[in-house]
Order: structure tokens, then sequence, then C-alpha cells
């Protein structure tokens, strides 16, 4: 029991209460009311596990928007908490494993409310995983994690209506590096993305408390995870339809229409996704944080439309206000101010050089361990601070082809057609003047873009001439030596869509010859996310995720991973 305005009221539930109460934080979230969803679920997350899980996840969910050190922990905490609740209503008996028990006696023979902690505890484990990435992305704390998962998700396969967790955890494997997944494949893990993505549209489409949760999943994947790992092929049109439905149901939340403003972006519709996005920033005012996801957004609307000054001042705010990246932020800040107009440059009293030196001090830690992304920045921060040589719009384009610009506005091919000008135009400068130190560099890079732009306007034939032209250049390269195994990418990527799987396949095995250059991990996720096969039947097999390695193991071996 605990205390509310002078009454007792109770702390636990039964099962189909707790599911209810679950569905109505999370209608309370989707209406803006964050805080509430949060601090009326918490008393029943210490005795009832759905309630535990998805306090857990709302709590996560606002260290992820917030990006403090203090709340990422606060998740982590939480979400251990939730594990231990889980864990105290799970079967007792620690002889054999929960996959055995149920193998010898079968589902019947499992008490529901046992059935219910089993999942719980395991998609508990798929978030605390999800937790441990965001503070340190080392294998070993992947493979922990995702070891604990598979140990306890068998009952996935015994009941097969329970779809989100399964969907979630697999599609994660589907995006795993291949020298990760053979590690994993040791105890028996896979993944097949379309087979995810389907178990997850199903989720979304059943009346359960994990609907919603399989929707955000969704749409976090296709606006978010599909675009920065490259993966041309998608169904985000089912998932955009999903968001049409639930925005009709909550017309004012801010997630779902900060969503409906990215899957308009990534149709080309820049215009009207900035208008959404501004509208995002009035619907609330409780979690500055969807701010600054807003601002972000905004300020690639406004370059890709060539908006200059309202996309510094979307900068601008970010970097006053947002904990994300500062480092990014800076540097964002003084590449727009290279293409503005002096006089404005002179009104905002900001100078460039400075703001690409301060980048490298502004970096982050995380666990001792700096962000890929940032040292990359850092870097080209360094370089446009002390040298000429480089045209105006040079580290934008930089910043554009790091956060997967081009393939956001691969679909609004005019836009496409005016950056590939500027392109062409940085090059007749770099041209007559050239960098003695950067000069090959540079014109190497401007010609992997030049490759990407014209792939997205259907141009294969030129496309493929870039490409390979940076790729014969390798030896002359003295810096930007990722433009090589990038170009191989692109290369892999342009083939594949033109039906030559074998040719894809030769260049994308390519970036494995590759080691030590920028941003390295984010192209290997990228080349795993083909999850290309010479053999095109095999290709379009679908593989399910065996569930059935899950080996007999005494209990008081695995409660480590709840410490």
């Amino acid at each position: 029991l605990i205390s509310k305005g002078g009454k007792q009221i109770s702390t636990t539930m039964d099962l189909i209460s707790s599911l209810e109460e679950c569905t109505t934080r999370l209608y309370l979230f989707l209406n803006n009311r964050f805080s509430d969803a949060i601090h009326l679920i918490y008393p029943w997350s210490k005795n009832s596990v759905y309630p535990a899980r998805i306090y857990g996840i709302l709590t996560v969910i606002k260290a992820f928007l917030t990006f403090d050190p203090q709340e990422i922990e606060i998740g982590m905490t939480v979400t251990k908490e939730a594990l231990r609740t889980c864990n105290s209503f799970r079967r007792k008996s620690r002889m054999m494993s929960f996959s055995r028990l149920v193998n010898k006696q079968g589902i019947n023979a499992i008490k529901e409310e046992e059935l219910h902690a089993e999942v719980c505890y395991a998609e508990c484990l798929i978030l605390k995983s999800t937790v441990t990435f965001i503070q340190d992305d080392s294998v070993l704390r992947f493979l922990k994690s995702g070891i604990n998962v598979g140990l306890s998700c068998q009952i996935y396969k015994d009941s097969a209506s329970i779809k989100f967790g399964l969907g979630v955890f697999n599609l994660i494997l589907s995006l795993v590096p291949p020298k990760t997944l053979k590690l994993l494949n040791v105890v028996g893990y896979s993944g097949n993305r379309e087979v995810d993505l389907t178990l997850l549209h199903d989720s979304a489409s059943e009346s359960h408390t994990n609907n919603i949760l399989s929707v955000l999943t969704l749409f976090f994947y296709y606006n978010y995870i599909s675009v920065a790992f490259g993966v041309e092929k998608s169904h985000s049109s089912a998932a955009e339809n999903l968001s049409l439905i639930y925005l009709q149901k909550f017309p004012n939340s801010v997630i779902l229409q900060f969503f409906h403003a990215r899957f308009s972006m990534l149709k080309g519709y820049f215009k009207h996704a900035q208008l959404t996005l501004e509208e995002c920033i009035f619907i609330q005012n409780e979690w500055k944080q969807v701010h600054h996801l807003c601002y972000w957004e905004l300020m690639w609307c406004h370059i890709f439309l060539l908006h200059w000054k309202q996309a510094y001042r979307s900068a601008e705010l970010r970097f006053q206000h947002s904990r994300w990246s500062k480092a990014m932020y800076s540097f964002a800040k003084a590449s727009l101010l290279a293409v503005l107009p002096s006089d404005f440059v002179k009104s905002v009293s900001e100078d460039m050089s400075s703001l690409f030196l301060n980048v490298d001090n502004l970096r982050i830690r995380i666990l001792g361990t700096s962000v890929p992304i940032e040292k990359f920045v850092a870097e080209k921060g360094q370089r446009y601070a002390t040298t000429a040589g480089w045209f105006t719009a040079q580290p934008i384009l930089e910043l554009m082809y790091a956060w997967s610009g081009f393939r956001v506005m691969s679909k609004n091919l005019e836009l496409i057609s005016t950056w590939l000008s500027i392109i062409d135009k940085g090059g007749e400068l770099l041209q007559e003047n050239p960098s003695k130190e950067y000069g090959t560099d540079d014109i190497n890079f401007l010609n992997l873009l030049k490759g990407l732009c014209l792939k997205y306007l259907g141009k294969y034939s030129m496309a493929e001439h870039y490409f390979n032209h940076v790729i014969q250049k390798e030896k002359l390269l003295k810096h930007d030596h990722y433009l090589v195994p990038y170009s191989y990418h692109e290369l892999g990527i342009l083939y594949y869509l033109k039906g030559d799987y074998a040719s894809a396949i030769k260049n994308l095995e390519n970036i494995k010859n590759y080691k030590d250059y920028s941003v390295e991990a984010r192209l290997q996720f990228r080349a795993a996310a083909k999850n290309l096969t010479s053999n095109q039947e095999e290709m379009n097999r679908p593989l399910l995720f065996p569930l059935s390695f899950c080996i007999p193991i005494k209990w008081n071996v695995l409660d480590w991973q709840m410490e």
C-alpha cells in the first residue's frame, strides 16, 4: 500500500487490470502528458510485471531524448528494477531452463502469471541491452545482454501471439556486422529483416498493449535506422499509413506529428515537413527535449532548401539548449556561416574559425570512449579552421554526407539536381585553386558526391564512373582514406539497384579490406544491413529466429545480468 491524498491505495493488480493500466498510460504519453504517464504508472511498477516494463520503457525514452548521463543512468537503474520485479513473478523452479520445462511439460503446465512474467522479463532484457549499447557499444556488452535475452525468449516460440519482443530483437540482429553476428551464431542467433518487420507490423495491427510500442518501433526504424544504414528497399508506406491511423486517434500527439513530419521529409516534401515540425514545437512545452528534435530536423529541411539563415537559427537553438552533441552543432553553425552573407555573419557576432576549432573541445566521452562521428567533424573542423583552398559549401557537404542527407533528399529530384550543380561549381573552383595538401582528397570527395547524386537521378553509368574514379585514386589520398571503402559501398548499392547481385556482393566484400578509417563502424553496419547473398533463392528465403538453442542451465548462473 502507498499513501496518496491521505488515502491508502493498493500497488498490486490482476493481469487484466495491469494491461489496461499500461494502455491508459501509453495513451497519456501519446497525448503529450509525458510526466503523468511516468508518474502514474510508477506505483504499480514494483509489484506488477507489465507496469514495471512500461515504466522502464518510458524512463528510457526520456533518457534518450535528454541524452543526459544522469538520466541515462536513471534509465538503467529503472530497467534493472523492472527485471527484478519480473523475475519475482517467474517460475521458481531452478533445476532446468524455462525453455526445457516448456518443451518437457507443455505450455499448459505454466501458470498464466509465470508466462507473462517470462515475456516481460525477456523484453526488459532487450530494453537493458539497448541502454547498455548507448552507454558502451562493445561487443562483449552486446553479447552479454543478447545471450540473456535468448535464454529467456524461448517463450516466443511457444506463444505465437507475442511478436513485439521477437521482432525487435531479431531486427537488431539483422543489422549487426558479420563479425559480431558470427559470435552470436555460435549460440544459434540469426536475423531476417523482412520476417522481423512483418512480426512488428502484425503486432502493430493487433489489440494489446504492445501495439503502440510496435508502431513506435516501426516509425523509428523506417525514419532513422533504414536511412542511416542505407537500406534501399523498405515498406515504409505501410508504416506511414499506420501513422495516419494513429494521428486520427491522437491528432495532437507531438510524437506522432514528429514522425509524420519525418515521413514527409523522406518523400521529399520538405516545406510540408517544416510546417509540421513548427507545429510540433507549439503543441507542448512539458518536454523541451522534443523541441530539440524538431530543431534538428528543421535545420536539415532548411539546409536542403538552401535557406541558410533559418538553418543557422535552428542550429543555434540546438547548440544553446540540447545536450546531445554540442560538437556537432558547433560544426553545423560554422559550416552554415561559411555560406551565409558577410553582413549576417557580422550580425550574429560569431567567428567561423573559432567555431570550427572549438568542435574538438566540445566532444563528449561515453565511458571514456569518443563518439566516432564527433571525432570525424573535429578533424574536419581543424582542417577548415587552419587551411585555405576549400570552397564555401564544402563543410556543409561533408555534414550532409555524414548524416545521410542525400539519401533523405533522394525522392526530390529537383533538389538533388540543384545540389549536383553546387558540387559541380565547387569542383571547378577547386580545380582553379587546388590545395597542395588536400586537393586530391577534396576533388575525390566531390566525385563521390557526384556519383551519389547521379545514382539518385537514375544515371547509373555516369555514377559508376565517378565511384570508380575515387577508387582508382586510392594511393593518392592523403587524409580522407574513408572515401575508398565508402565508394565501394555506394558502388555495391548501385549494382544492387541494377539487379547485378554478384557485382554488388563483390564491391561490398571489398570493404572488408580496409581498416582504421573515419567512421568505419558506421560503414560496417551499413554493409551488414544489405544482407546480400549470391544465391537469389537464398536471398528471398525467410529465416525464422531459431529459439531451440536454449540449453539446460541452472538459473543461478543467469542472475548476474540483473546487477
